[in-house]
This record gives C-alpha cells, structure tokens and sequence, in this order.
C-alpha cells in the first residue's frame, strides 16, 4: 500500500527544532532583557546580562578545551554560578553534573571518576573535601574556584576563580543549536540499593518537557519570583532553573535555608514559589515571632517525599501558604506525578484534605502514563486502593539509563515500563498512593538515604553482630535512618557510641538518630525482616 502524500512531507530547519531547555533562556533575554532574573544578596542581574555570563561561561569551557560530551562538574549550594552553569555547560555542548555538597569525600571521588569529569567548579565552602577527593582519584578534574564572600570559609585551591573564568569567554559567542534532543544534558547521581550511586542520565528532551510541566501543573504565570529552597544539584532542581526562564521569572538564590530566610525573601523580594522538603515546611511552621515577616500575597509551595499531615497543613494554609504534593524520583526529573486539586475539595475538612493531599495523585500533563501494576504479569492493578503493586512510570520525562550501568537499565525498563520500586495502589478515581517502598532507600529532608551503605558503616563497629537500618517517621524530616542493632556476645556498647562511630564513617545526614537494640527477627534462612522493624519504629 503507498503511504499518503502528507507522509512524505520533509524535515526541514524551518518546521522541526530539537527540543531543548537552552532556548528558554534565549527568549527571556530577547524579550524581557531588563526584567529582574538573579537576586543574591547585593546581586541583582536582568536577563540581558545572564545571558551574557551564561554565554561567556559556555565560551570559556570551550576555550578551556572542553568538547561535546564532557561533564562539568558544579560543586556549590544555591548561589547564580550553579543556575548559569545550567545553561553555559549545555550550551557548549558539555554535560552538567551538579554535585550533591553534603557527600563525603569519597562519595565525590567516586562521581567524579565514574562521570569523568574534566572541569571542576567549586564553592570555596567545600575546599577542604574536594582537596581529600582528589587526592583519591586518578584522573582528577581541572577546578575552577567559586570565591564567594558569602562562604563562611575555604581555600582557593583552583587553577582561577570563576569570575577570571567567565572573563576568558566570549559573550558574544554563537553556539549552535543542540542538534539532537537525545543528547546528553545532565547527569544526577542517586543512591542505590547496593549502597553505590548510580549516574542517571537526562536528555535534552526531558528536561525541556519537564520544564515545561512545571509551569502546566503549577499554573505558572509570567515573572514568578521563586525562592531557591530545593538544592539545585537535586535533579537539576526539579528543572525549575529552565522553568524560571521559561517564564522570564526571577531567581532569589541563598546559600542556606531557614525561616529567617524564608520570611525576608517573601517580604523583601515578593517570592511567590518554593519548593523543598517537609524540612522545609516545618521552618515555616514553626517560625517565632521574630522570624516571622507580614507578607499580603499567597505563596504557592511544592513539597515531594512524605505528605503534610492535617495540622502542618492547616498551619501552612493559615499563614498563606498554598501546598501542592508530588511525587517522582530522580530517574524522572524530579517530581513526575502530582495530586491534581479539585476545586470542591477546599470545602473538606482539613483532616480529609489533608488525606487527599496525601496521595501521590496522577501523572503530569507530558508524561505518557504512570500506573501500579502487577510486576510478574505487567497487567494493571484493579482500582480498589486495596490492591498493591509497584508504581510504574513510562513517556518522555524518564531518564536515559544509568550511566555505564546496562544491567541496572535492562532491569529498570523491563516490560517497557520505568519500574520505581515504590509499592502502591490505586483508588477508585484513578489517583495513585504509595504504601510502601521496595527499595530500601531512606529520604530524610529530600536527601536519599541508601540503608544498605548505613549498614556497611555500622558493621565496621567490633560490637555489632548484626545491623538492619530502616526510615522512622520524624516529623521535621519526614523520616530518619533508625538503626537496629544485634551485639556481639559480652559486647557492650551505647547508642551515642554507634552514632559518633557512624558519624566517623558517613556523611552526617546519613546517620541514625536513634539505635535500638536486640535480637534481629530473622526467616528461617536467616533473612532480616525489615517489615518487622517497621512496625516497629510506627508502633505498629
């Protein structure tokens, strides 16, 4: 049969572009270039002049002899160099790997190595581990120094600083266009159940389209003030730095979260969005009188890991804040599955809203779908919020693969679903709540926490016989590694001895908080079972 005429219509430059978040800066800049896009302290920048740095940034890595392909690494809280770096390092063809700043040394080697990194920027702050993880790899990258007068201390211990960097670009510079959507963007490194971070892998297309979900799901209009709560190294801030210029807003940047700043960048700079962990929410909520700032606007918060409870809910309502629940990973850039709100839900109760608000919700607007299905048969769970199954995600805002990791990817994709391993079921109207996580990942202030490296630490202890770590509800991190502890016979040892041990071998977030100890409940093979232990850390 010939195909129909329409079928042999050409692609050409005029009628097919590679979709990719970079452009998103190129239209704030051309039609908004004196709108505000950076505030940092004293720092105020329009748009013009962040395209400028962004395109001298992306010039001066070329110039420095990075290729198509190469990563850049960033090392640095939330500060303009890292939200540039979003759009410099792909710009010039490069691939961005925004460190996590709370890792050990280590950790750091391990990605940097694994990733091959070649450029380093990094944040004076965090001198001191960086000089520790080079000193362990074989192939160290060249390190470019963040001299910010705001870090609180640190060496320069680079080849230049950032601003002698950017001086070395082009501002003027023309990059071509990315020719590929696949290509490569980013890499974020996540824990794994083994204990190793495994390098997830974005595309170009991903990125673009999950920026571009955040201002559908959000309702975002034009010139929002967003306040940089949410690590930006944390899936690339859930995108939102392509999102912000998406829609010409403003990006107030803060190289550390509290109520104070909270408060002062509502107040002073009329921040409308933020984004964070429930840590985050119980700043707000807890704030004292002097911490508090009067503010006459309604600000609009997205919170992922553990839903609000009804009273954090109504307390964050109270003070004009507006919550939004997601749910997502870092295989899917961030948040890919929202509580869609029903107008006549506000008329519930909060304690039913807040049970609403709970669920994971549906998938975003541009993802193809996401369901709970049965993982032996790959057929749907039946609609009965009854039925457990594992919460599948499948569309364009899922990663690549894992980085150098075939095995892991094959597993992951298999059936032709992103299989999460979070357990879950689905209600009557479709929407999604999870139960349960298969993985034993912990995700403590929106940090995951791999129980498996906890326990590797905990075993290193002459006391310990045998370990099992599990996440217990905390209602400031939404949960905390807590560590069960079997001793060795006649061993003697206590629960601020295993945690200052574990701090001498883990990043501190890492850590437990509270150890309990005795005998493990174990199979008959001789398995540990960690439902168990979390019935017990919910009193169940």
């Amino acid at each position: 049969m010939t195909p129909p005429a329409h079928q042999h219509l050409p692609k050409t430059p005029a009628n097919f572009a590679a979709l990719s978040p970079i452009g998103f800066l190129g239209y704030a800049a051309r039609v908004y270039p004196q709108a505000p896009a950076i505030i940092y302290n004293d720092i105020t920048r329009n748009w013009a002049q962040t395209q400028a740095r962004c395109t001298q940034l992306a010039s001066a890595l070329v110039k420095a002899g990075a290729g198509k392909g190469d990563v850049v690494a960033v090392l640095a809280t939330n500060t303009p160099e890292l939200y540039e770096a979003h759009f410099g390092v792909p710009m010039a063809g490069c691939v961005l790997n925004a460190l996590n700043y709370r890792l050990d040394a280590g950790a750091l080697a391990y990605i940097l190595e694994h990733s091959e990194a070649k450029i380093l920027i990094s944040d004076r702050e965090f001198s001191p581990v960086v000089r520790d993880a080079l000193a362990q790899m074989k192939t160290p990258p060249n390190v470019i120094d963040i001299d910010d007068p705001q870090a609180p201390s640190g060496d320069l211990i680079g080849e230049m600083d950032y601003e002698a960097f950017l001086a070395t670009g082009d501002a003027a510079a023309q990059f071509d266009p990315v020719a590929d959507e696949w290509d490569t963007i980013s890499i974020n490194y996540t824990s794994g159940t083994t204990g190793k971070p495994k390098g997830v892998v974005y595309h170009h297309r991903g990125a673009y389209i999950n920026a571009v979900s955040n201002t559908m799901e959000w309702d975002l209009g034009m010139h929002p003030r967003y306040l940089w709560t949410l690590p930006m190294f944390h899936c690339n801030g859930w995108c939102f730095p392509w999102t912000i210029a998406a829609k010409a807003g403003v990006s107030v940047c803060t190289r550390t979260v509290s109520a104070d700043v909270i408060f002062n960048a509502i107040a002073d700079h009329g921040v409308t969005h933020l984004c964070g962990a429930p840590i985050v929410m119980s700043f707000i909520v807890n704030a004292n009188d002097t911490q508090r700032r009067a503010f006459d606007h309604q600000v609009r918060f997205m919170t992922a890991a553990a839903p609000p409870p009804a009273a954090t809910l109504a307390a964050m309502q109270e003070q004009g804040f507006d919550v939004t629940h997601v749910y997502g990973l870092t295989e899917v850039y961030g948040p890919a599955m929202a509580c869609a709100w029903h107008e006549d839900w506000n008329a519930e109760p909060i304690e039913t809203q807040a049970d609403l608000k709970s669920r994971q919700g549906v998938p975003y607007v541009l993802e193809q779908d996401a369901r709970v299905l049965d993982p032996d048969t790959m057929e749907e769970c039946p609609h009965d919020g009854e039925t457990i199954g594992e919460v599948m995600f499948k569309g364009n805002i899922v990663m690549k693969g894992y980085l150098k990791n075939p095995k892991a990817t094959d597993e992951a994709f298999a059936g032709g679903w992103f299989h999460t391993g979070d357990l879950g079921v689905t209600h009557a109207d479709g929407y999604i709540q999870l139960k349960d996580r298969s993985k034993d990942i912990i995700i403590s202030g929106g940090e995951n926490i791999s129980s498996i490296e906890v326990e590797d630490a905990l075993y290193k202890h002459p006391a310990v016989a045998a370990v099992a770590v599990v996440a217990k509800p905390d209602e400031k991190w939404g949960e905390t590694p807590c560590a069960f502890v079997e001793l060795k016979p006649g061993a003697s040892v206590t629960e601020a001895e295993i945690i200052a041990f574990s701090k001498d071998n883990l990043a501190s977030y890492k850590c437990p908080r509270h150890v309990v100890f005795g005998d493990l409940p174990k199979t008959s093979t001789g398995k540990i079972q960690k439902f168990e232990l979390r019935k017990v850390v919910k009193g169940e």
